[in-house]
């Protein structure tokens, strides 16, 4: 990483922090943050949750050792709820905080920090300094002293880097709180490969990679991945000169790899992954991973938020409150179709076939089918409650809400077939022309609902009343067959057939939900029971039976045609009978591709 060099007509910012790793093994970052003007009894506060991760996460639980002076003078502090602070200094001198923060948290949405990788978001290390936070920010990033024997560490981030060193050390801008809050930082010892897209500088940075780890074909893969998806939103011009240019000068995807864990979280001009290791494509392999392809549907779905939620976005969040939850009835459309439009943008750049794709809906729709709560609760009423559902799952989400998500992305599919049976235009154009109109900003439902019109040439209220407010089942076999698309009924797998979703391990069945309107259910199954065994009943030629069970596979051995059964089931220390029956008829789909050619013209567009 080359050294940036500070522009002589740029003043320094008035608000700066210095991010310090204060001890890499009890996992502290220490901050100064500097104010050059703060307000008489200035007030400071830290988010109490990150924008794209609906749920309040109160990281001000991992902030300590506040304090502030000015000058020599140490001055008092109040803490006035939960997350912020007033500081008793006065107007105009040059005020100082103090703090560290404790980072002990692996996903994408919080901070990191060992003794081989660090890692934070701006939410959970930067405190806002209430009415400036519109100002420029300046945040100087301190390389950690070496460990004795260790690899040098390197830093990456969004952020503009004005005087830093090879090693992306240094002081970086932001040109308000937003930004920083925004960028996040990768630290250690990582690879990294700088690739241009359409004439934008992008640059790919994996920690926590195996030697194993075939570079090359993760960047061709993610190359490919972004041109297809610069060009769904600018057209083949885009970069050229006369051509539009892209809404962003540089983007940074930052994956960490590890053992076990998947996830991705977006930005306006970087993401933050995580995925297996096992994920990664690999060196001379025969056949890559089958979670490769997973990993790069993260990426096109993340790659797909720069312009769907980060610009064109909800109307509510034109302004994000950093205090409290931000609703909004538009999830679905901002995740649940970007989650259509990550594999469909996989199949138009080439990463996947017709067959791969079909396997990937597939798998979306049997779980939405699977999901009760689509019965109970609308993908819009799905959107706003998603702070205290979506995010808060326990054993009975499945059967009181549905994913915005994924019946989200098959409303998008609902909506983008009709519009190509009636001939009038495709969803590709729908999103296209919110993103002129909106100039790339925030929108409403009715601003989606007047593209429709003008795209399709009459109203969809129906539609919408029906898939975005209603919770009657999608008509996805009449659109998918009209596109060359076939569904078979195949029979359902055990844990579906009984209305269950359990976990095998060690030898037992422990069960995790119990699906509304199950069998399960109606033999009073319940969640958190251990399954232990099966009495089987007398039946010609056959003696009553008990069998101990280690896996839903082995009803099928001691069951043979039998329909009937008393489960054995741990309670609470209590053993339980509970009377069984196996319904019968209980189908999963299994789609194919019955006209080829008209499959291609919907996929390859």
């Amino acid at each position: 990483m080359a050294p940036a060099v500070a522009t002589p007509r740029r003043k320094a910012p008035a608000l700066r922090y210095r991010v310090e790793c204060a001890d890499r093994h009890a996992h502290l970052f220490a901050i100064t943050l500097t104010i050059d003007s703060p307000a008489a009894l200035q007030r400071v506060s830290l988010p109490v949750w990150i924008p794209g991760s609906y749920l309040v996460r109160e990281f001000a639980k991992n902030l300590q050792k506040l304090s502030a002076s000015q000058g020599r003078r140490a001055l008092a502090i109040q803490q006035l709820d939960k997350h912020s602070w007033q500081v008793d200094c006065a107007a105009g001198k040059t005020l100082v905080l103090r703090y560290e923060v404790c980072a002990y948290d692996h996903s994408v949405r919080t901070a990191w920090l060992d003794a081989d990788r660090g890692f934070f978001n701006g939410t959970s290390l930067c405190l806002r300094v209430e009415g400036q936070t519109e100002n420029p920010h300046g945040i100087e990033i301190v390389a950690p002293e070496p460990v004795p024997g260790g690899a040098q560490w390197s830093c990456a981030t969004a952020l503009h880097g004005v005087v830093t060193d090879a090693q992306g050390f240094g002081l970086h801008w932001a040109a308000n709180y937003d930004e920083l809050a925004d960028s996040p930082v990768e630290m250690g010892a990582f690879w990294s490969a700088d690739f241009s897209v359409c004439g934008v500088p992008h640059c790919f940075v994996v920690a926590g990679a195996t030697a194993s780890f075939d570079g090359d074909k993760l960047i061709a893969d993610t190359r490919a991945i972004c041109e297809t998806e610069m060009r769904f939103w600018h057209g083949d011009k885009v970069g050229k000169r006369g051509g539009p240019s892209a809404p962003f000068d540089r983007y940074v995807f930052m994956l960490n790899a590890v053992d076990d864990g998947y996830g991705g979280l977006e930005h306006r001009h970087s993401t933050a992954l995580i995925c297996t290791r096992r994920d990664l494509p690999q060196l001379e392999a025969r056949k890559q991973p089958e979670g490769y392809t997973t990993l790069l549907g993260l990426i096109s779905h993340e790659y797909f938020h720069t312009w769907n939620v980060k610009r064109l976005r909800p109307a509510e969040f034109a302004r994000y409150d950093y205090g409290q939850e931000n609703h909004t009835e538009l999830l679905w459309l901002f995740e649940g179709f970007t989650s259509y439009y990550d594999d469909l943008l996989l199949r138009r750049a080439e990463r996947i076939d017709n067959a791969g794709y079909l396997r990937l809906i597939n798998k979306t729709i049997n779980g939405v089918l699977q999901s009760p709560g689509r019965l109970v609760q609308s993908v819009a009423q799905a959107s706003f409650d998603a702070w205290i559902k979506y995010y808060r799952q326990d054993e009975q989400t499945p059967n009181s809400t549905i994913s915005y998500y994924t019946k989200g992305s098959l409303v998008a599919l609902c909506f983008d077939l009709t519009l190509r049976r009636e001939g009038n235009g495709s969803l590709d154009d729908v999103m296209r022309l919110l993103w002129n109109v909106s100039a790339g900003g925030p929108i409403t439902e009715a601003d989606f609902a007047s593209a429709l019109l003008a795209i399709g040439g009459r109203t969809f209220d129906e539609e919408m009343a029906a898939w975005v407010h209603g919770t009657d089942e999608l008509p996805l076999s009449e659109l998918l067959r009209a596109h060359g698309v076939a569904a078979l009924d195949d029979p359902s797998q055990r844990a579906q057939e009984l209305g269950l979703r359990v976990s095998e391990t060690n030898g037992s069945v422990q069960v995790k939900v119990v699906l509304r309107g199950g069998a399960a259910e109606q033999a009073g199954f319940a969640a958190n029971d251990e399954w232990i065994g099966i009495e089987v009943p007398a039946k010609k030629g056959h003696p009553a039976q008990a069998w101990r069970i280690t896996k839903l596979d082995d009803l099928a051995l001691y069951l043979g045609p039998q329909k009937k059964m008393t489960a054995i089931v741990a309670r609470d220390r209590r053993i339980l009978r509970l009377p069984l029956t196996l319904p019968t008829g209980l189908t999963t789909w299994r789609l194919f591709a019955q006209e080829p050619a008209l499959l291609s013209a919907w996929l390859v567009d």
